[in-house]
C-alpha cells in the first residue's frame, strides 16, 4: 500500500514522503498513530498544495530577512569603553548589548542568531555575524572607541 508520511517514521522515510509499505503496517500502525494517509490522487494534491504554500511562506521569509540584512549592513555600532593600563577594555561587547543596540536603532535581531567568533575586547572595528536564516546570513561592524 503507498502512504504519504505525516511525520518522520524512524527507518521508513520523511515527512512529506511516498513510501510503499505493507497493508497491515499501513492500516494498523501508520495510519492509526496519524503519522500518514492513505496515497490517492486527492491527498498527493493536497500534500503538493502544502508543499507549494510553505515554500511560498519561506520565500516572503527569505525576502523579509534579505531587507533586514541590508539595514544592518548599513549600521555600525559604535560603542564607547574604558580602557585600562594595558590598552584593553574592561569586559568585552556581548551579543546581548549588540542586540539592544540594533533595537535602538529600530532593528529587530534575537541575541541567539549574533554569532561572536571571538571576544569582542579590542579596539577599532569588529566584524559580527548575524544569521537571520539559513539562507541569510549579515555582517555588522561594531566600533570600539575610548571614552
Amino acid at each position: 500500500m503507498k502512504v504519504i508520511l505525516l511525520k518522520d517514521v524512524k527507518k521508513q522515510g520523511k515527512k512529506d514522503q511516498i513510501i510503499e509499505v505493507s497493508d497491515g503496517y499501513a492500516q494498523n500502525y501508520l495510519i492509526k498513530q496519524g503519522l500518514a494517509v492513505k496515497y490517492t490522487p486527492a491527498s498527493k494534491n493536497i500534500l503538493d498544495n502544502e508543499i507549494n504554500e510553505r515554500n511560498l511562506n519561506e520565500q516572503a521569509l527569505i525576502s523579509e530577512c534579505q531587507k533586514i540584512k541590508e539595514q544592518i549592513e548599513k549600521t555600525d555600532l559604535i560603542f564607547k569603553v574604558k580602557i585600562g593600563a594595558s590598552g584593553k577594555i574592561f569586559g568585552s561587547i556581548s551579543s546581548k548589548q549588540i542586540a539592544e543596540e540594533l533595537a535602538k536603532k529600530n532593528i529587530k535581531v534575537d541575541k541567539k542568531t549574533i554569532k561572536i567568533d571571538h571576544a569582542i575586547d579590542t579596539l577599532g572595528i569588529n566584524l559580527v555575524d548575524i544569521v537571520l536564516h539559513k539562507k541569510v546570513q549579515a555582517q555588522l561592524k561594531v566600533i570600539l572607541k575610548e571614552v
